[in-house]
């Protein structure tokens, strides 16, 4: 009989909870940035190069990581919040990526539990128009067993089959008229920024130096090796020096290696994937439905995420400016096809609550559809410094391993790796499933901070305004955007409302009337003037609007207008 092995604590991780919160200094690393040497600089904030970080500097390692923008602002906050396997993975043959990513799942839910959930998918078996229907049904739930033998089993649940009745309990608006029954399996989900930003958070907590807001204008070379990199932040050039340079920059790839050579070729392949926000009273289901996208080879999935469903994501090429990805009309109109077609539900553009688009750092030749690229990672060494790209967000921890390996070869050392029992920060103790069950605030704030939501709390303590909502009918507290700015290295009305709380994703019109309070609180935490709060916040709102005039045209259909 196939059993699941229960769940021990991690005694290591119990003693690692923190007694004060991480202060998050951006002054300070500035100027440690120009005083220092570093043994490996990281440029690119994303998860792979907060894995990469938090790597290195477990292994003892002196480590500095530069973001252009914020942490987590391009592919990592953008991306279908899921890790996983990959079960389309096993379609393509690639048993391998699927084997070590369900490995990699498990790790992210034991050292992030906070951030890291459980998710079921269920796919409806229709007797015609579904992503399955009876006669491949049979021939799919083989792959099921063989996601659940290649690793699947580790979060505790087998795939099942479901009847009507019971697909219907999950999704009561699907339309039953074609259900013949369902097949449900189990993976896992996480805010990608908020994960991201843990590890950055992790990785400072060991001593690197980490900065947003810092772009690369240059690379230092001596020797025809890279010695460091030419760094703008807040007006000021820094020259950092470190020993090995690592271009973790995702689809920015390129561009970076260009700088270290000017002949080099491009070889990131960006693939665009969207996703759109609707109500959850729309669709009302507690779990993850897969469904069919007329016209299209990829399925899209229905995310429940609070009071909204997440809708998406699509795989095409783009061409386009790797600066200004947004959700278009089109790409709006083919979800909501999707979505209306599978449940019996009005849905119009005026539902969409929120979107979001983003780019996927694929690598390979030029030739074929992006959907049938493979999602390996790719590591190169050049002159001095490392290069990763591909990959995806459930093997980073890994890429980072292998990264930082490359690293100490080329700083003649050797260090074992730490990082796959090591919790991030706000993870060690703490009891998903306990505090779960409290609801209201605690659970919220235990969901986004785990084990740092007392911090959090206390803010509200010493300052019982910091205790109310941030705007009604959203979660978020004031005292939120006081820990982001704090602890968390925030810098602007964007950063909070864009990934430190997510608003603008799941709820883009309020995020704009929550704009002015977030700045008048930035500005009281980081000593801004009253003119660049008003600036920050306008910038805000401009963004916002431009976003919704590219996905609703002139005519914003009073949708959230």
């Amino acid at each position: 009989m196939f059993t699941l092995p229960s769940r021990r604590p991690n005694a290591v991780a119990a003693r690692a909870t923190l007694s004060a919160p991480l202060r998050l200094d951006r002054r300070a690393a500035l100027t440690d940035l120009e005083t220092g040497t570093f043994d490996v600089l990281v440029i690119g904030g994303g998860v792979t190069g907060a894995y990469t970080a938090l790597d290195a500097a477990s292994r003892g390692l002196k480590v500095a990581l530069v973001e252009r923008a914020d942490f987590a602002s391009g592919t990592s906050s953008k991306s279908s919040k899921m890790v996983h396997g990959g079960l389309r993975y096993i379609e393509q043959g690639n048993l391998d990526l699927v084997r070590h990513s369900l490995l990699e799942r498990q790790r992210f839910r034991r050292n992030a539990p906070h951030l890291v959930q459980r998710l079921p998918f269920l796919f409806p078996i229709l007797a015609k128009d579904g992503v399955f229907d009876a006669r491949i049904a049979k021939a799919f739930e083989s792959l099921l067993w063989a996601y659940d033998l290649a690793g699947g089993w580790r979060i505790g649940k087998l795939h099942q089959r479901l009847t009507v009745d019971e697909v219907l309990a999950h999704a009561p608006t699907l339309r039953a008229e074609n259900l013949k029954g369902g097949l449900m399996y189990y993976d896992s989900r996480a805010d990608d920024a908020r994960l991201t930003l843990a590890i950055v958070r992790s990785a400072a907590r060991l001593g690197a130096v980490v900065v947003n807001g810092a772009e690369v204008t240059g690379l230092r070379t001596a020797g025809g090796r890279v010695t460091g990199a030419t760094v703008q932040a807040d007006g000021e050039q820094i020259d950092v020096r470190a020993r090995v340079v690592v271009n973790a920059t995702g689809v920015w790839a390129d561009r970076v290696e260009g700088m270290a050579d000017h002949g080099h070729q491009p070889q990131v392949r960006p693939a665009k994937g969207v996703h759109i926000v609707l109500p959850w009273s729309k669709i009302r289901n507690d779990c993850t439905v897969t469904v069919p996208i007329p016209g299209r080879a990829r399925r899209a999935t229905c995310t429940r995420w609070g009071d909204v469903v997440v809708v998406g994501t699509t795989d095409t090429d783009y061409p386009g400016s790797t600066e200004d990805v947004h959700c278009t009309r089109e790409e709006m109109d083919f979800l909501l096809e999707g979505a209306q077609i599978a449940f019996d539900t009005k849905l119009d553009a005026s539902d969409v609550l929120g979107s979001y688009a983003g780019l996927r750092p694929l690598v390979g030749g030029k030739e074929g559809k992006t959907l049938d690229m493979r999602r390996d990672h790719h590591i190169t060494v050049s002159a001095g410094m490392v290069t990763v790209t591909g990959g995806k967000l459930t093997t980073s921890r890994h890429m980072g391993e292998l990264v930082v390996d490359e690293a100490l070869g080329l700083l003649g050392r050797k260090a074992k790796c730490r990082t796959k029992n090591l919790p991030l920060i706000g993870g060690a103790g703490y009891d998903a499933e306990a505090t779960g069950a409290t609801g209201g605030v605690a659970a919220h704030l235990g969901g986004r901070y785990g084990t740092e939501a007392r911090f959090v709390s206390a803010l509200a303590d010493e300052n019982p305004a910091l205790g109310e909502p941030l705007i009604d009918g959203q979660p978020f507290l004031k005292a939120e955007v006081v820990f982001a700015a704090r602890s968390e290295m925030a810098r602007s009305v964007d950063d909070v409302l864009s990934r430190r709380t997510r608003l603008r994703l799941f709820a883009r019109d309020a995020s704009v009337d929550a704009a002015p309070l977030v700045g008048e609180l930035l500005g009281a935490e980081l000593g801004l003037s009253p003119e660049t709060v008003a600036a920050q916040v306008d910038q805000y709102r401009a963004d916002v609007a431009r976003e919704k005039s590219i996905l609703f045209g002139d005519n914003l259909l009073g949708a959230n207008a």
